[in-house]
């Protein structure tokens, strides 16, 4: 199991505690596009999704910005089979 395999797992395990770095490394994974126009907001976005996910940068992020990320997560993983 690959570094971003194990980060996504526990991501899903205990949605705390998290730094935006984890969220881009996932992000990345699946090419998930992240736009930040120097601000304190990453937002998560991809093509064919119509859901973005906006997350504050500070840290730690709350469980509910992690459980919206995992979300787009699943979405695009179910487009890509």
């Amino acid at each position: 199991m690959n570094k971003r395999a194990k980060i996504l797992d526990a991501m899903r395990n205990n949605p705390r505690d998290w730094h935006i770095d984890d969220l881009l490394v996932v992000a990345r994974q699946f090419n998930i596009e992240c736009r930040n126009n120097g601000g304190s907001h990453h937002v998560f976005s991809f093509t064919k999704v119509e859901m973005d996910v906006t997350v504050p940068a500070h840290r730690p992020i709350k469980p509910v910005y992690i459980r919206q990320f995992l979300l787009l997560v699943n979405i695009v993983k179910e487009l890509k089979k």
